[in-house]
């Protein structure tokens, strides 16, 4: 199966060509269809692939080629993929996810004029990501890398003529290429030193000791690299374009925060294992990166109104959690997070669209409330969805991050605590949320409460399998002390991705320590939402530090200062004097300066016999001249 491996990213492609071509044509459920059994039909190969790689006849990694991409002269760059656990892993989760939104997609868009082009899209998305996991060298992957961020921009903006949408589709564009400019720099160090962007040829120098050992360009190599991830995956500080991400329809919201683009970083760092390695100096700065900006979107998320924008920012705070997690060389358990977040995070934005389509398209959380008996469906798989991000015990989240916390206490126990307090807001946040939209009594209109529904099948069964997984999805990484087995880390050991393991009494300690403070932890948080956040009365209104938060401590505000309107004042400037008095200037003036000297010369043009007999004997004297004086 792993040899047919081309047909996992070409289904997405026909559906992209079927739907992109014929969409003004075809009827939207027919398109719908198409792209949804596209997607479906990878699911079933990456299934099979995902199976071959775990069994014991596999060898892996195994490179399939299909053909010569670049051949100049002693470089040969191969159109090339590359099977082993961590690609498989990966191809389950685009896939399988990437399903869910497609047939949740089928009944969200149902009623939307565009909905054949936005699965058009929508299968680009998922091919431009799946290409980027499976490419076996550098190249491939910086293809699909370009292509989730030019998806990327047609989703988000797909509601064009909203201006406020197009501006972040631009905002999310621009801040990715100027990530995408680092790991193009990243690849030319690469090129440039080792004659090779392929993985198994550049990690096979760096393990054998034949490539340079200069720890400098090591660090400088990852740390472009990196700078490449930080866009991607909306680190601080390319983080600013994820939150504007949510104008977006909300499954699309889903398929970026879950599935694909933002994870596309920490599959980066986790292929590059190896180089990261020999870069302390670039690890260190990958961990502090995602310890910041897990701070900064947690803090954010506390006090937001819109539902899209707190979930928004716990993605951001998630990110942060991976990137740490990788930055202290856990990187199994970074991909292990991926995975859980991929569960509970598609599941609480696909809940949010959920409710936003009961709401009629509102978004506001001080507008709801009360929607616990309205909604029930919706009510108890979005709260499976925050109890798996909050960390309760046995959830998917709490198993893996869990690991994230031992293998960061283990590494610096700084970083710990902070992580710890993250991880305690992230239970706050959450619990708000889910608290203020479905808990108390409806704050909304007469009319938005009398259009409350529970939504469709086609909305609802999704929602009921992402919980499911929310749940159980910590199984394939559960600690020993609760009777587990450590299948992932034996998994991805396939792939050469080392794991930490804890072993001792010392651990053991720590991880019942750990849940204990779970537990509490979680028991004071609720009690205290209870009391701090009074549902009913709840107006959305802040003063004080909780305004600052509100307002994302105002850093668009100092990127539109600092650099943004100094860059249009600038242009604008360039504009007047340079392109309009400057070059403008100078090809007006030498069209004028041909004008006026053919109205000149044609005053010469008089029609008399005589004057011209005139000029004519006047030029044969001076040439008379001329050759008298010069010729010797």
């Amino acid at each position: 199966m792993a040899n047919f491996v081309y047909l996992v990213p070409l289904f997405p492609l026909i559906g992209f060509l079927i739907n992109g071509l014929l969409w003004k044509k075809m009827p939207k459920s027919l398109g719908g269809i198409i792209g949804s059994l596209a997607i479906l039909a990878s699911f079933i190969v990456s299934l099979g692939i995902f199976f071959e790689v775990r069994s014991a006849s596999f060898q892996g990694p195994l490179i399939v080629n299909m053909f010569e991409f670049i051949h100049s002269g002693k470089l040969l760059i191969p159109f090339a993929f590359q099977v082993d656990a961590l690609s498989s892993l990966f191809l389950l989760i685009i896939t399988g996810i990437g399903f869910l939104i497609h047939v949740y997609s089928t009944s969200y868009m149902g009623h939307d004029d565009g909905m054949v082009k936005y699965f058009a899209y929508l299968n680009l998305f998922v091919f431009s990501m799946l290409l980027l996991v499976l490419g076996a060298n550098y190249l491939i992957m910086f293809i699909g890398w370009e292509g989730v961020g030019l998806c990327s921009y047609l989703l988000i903006g797909f509601w064009f003529k909203n201006r406020d949408y197009t501006n972040a589709a631009k905002k999310a564009f621009v801040m990715n290429r100027i990530g995408d400019l680092g790991f193009l720099v990243g690849m030319l160090l690469i090129l440039f030193n080792y004659g090779t962007l392929s993985y198994q040829d550049f990690f096979g120098q760096l393990h054998a000791g034949t490539a340079s050992s200069s720890s400098c360009l090591f660090n400088w190599i990852a740390f472009c690299l990196f700078i490449g991830a930080m866009g991607k995956s909306a680190q601080i500080p390319l983080h600013t374009w994820l939150p504007d991400a949510m104008a977006g329809p909300t499954p699309v919201s889903a398929l970026i925060h879950a599935a694909t683009m933002v994870t596309a970083g920490i599959y980066m760092i986790a292929r590059s294992n190896v180089l990261y390695d020999l870069a302390p100096i670039a690890l260190n700065i990958v961990a502090v990166v995602g310890l910041a900006t897990a701070l900064l979107g947690a803090t954010i998320a506390l006090y937001q109104n819109d539902i899209k924008k707190v979930l928004a920012y716990s993605t951001l705070s998630q990110l942060g959690f991976m990137l740490l997690a990788l930055g202290v060389g856990a990187y199994t358990t970074g991909v292990f997070h991926v995975m859980t977040h991929a569960f509970f995070k598609a599941l609480l934005f696909l809940g949010a669209g959920s409710v936003i389509h009961a709401m009629g398209g509102e978004q506001d959380i001080k507008y709801m409330g009360g929607l616990k008996k309205k909604l029930p469906i919706t009510y108890i798989t979005f709260l499976i969805g925050v109890l798996a991000i909050a960390g309760f015990p046995f959830t998917s989240g709490f198993v893996s991050k869990d690991e994230i916390l031992l293998a960061v206490y283990a590494h610096n126990k700084i970083y710990f605590y902070i992580a710890a307090f993250v991880a305690v807001l992230t239970a706050i946040y959450m619990f708000r949320l889910l608290m203020l939209v479905f808990m108390g009594s409806f704050r909304g209109t007469h009319d938005q409460e009398h259009h409350l529904h529970e939504s469709p099948a086609a909305i609802t069964i999704p929602l009921v399998i992402l919980a499911i997984l929310s749940l159980v999805g910590g199984l394939v990484q559960l600690p020993h002390l609760f009777g587990g087995h450590d299948y992932l880390n034996q998994f991805l050991a396939g792939a050469k991705i080392p794991a930490i393991v804890h072993e001792g009494a010392e651990v053991t300690m720590r991880e019942m320590t750990l849940l204990g403070a779970t537990c509490v932890g979680l028991l004071i948080i609720y009690i205290a939402t209870r009391k701090l956040f009074a549902v009913s009365q709840f107006e959305g209104k802040y003063t004080g530090f909780k305004n600052v938060l509100a307002n994302k401590w105002y850093i668009d505000e100092l990127y539109n200062s600092a650099v943004v309107n100094p860059i249009a004042a600038m242009s604008r400037m360039m504009e007047k004097f340079v392109e309009k008095s400057g070059i403008d200037g100078i090809v007006n003036g030498v069209g004028k300066t041909v004008r006026w000297g053919g109205d000149r010369l044609r005053l010469l043009q008089s029609g008399q016999v005589g004057f011209y007999i005139f000029i004519m004997v006047l030029g044969i004297i001076v040439l008379f001249a001329l050759s008298f004086f010069w010729v010797k």
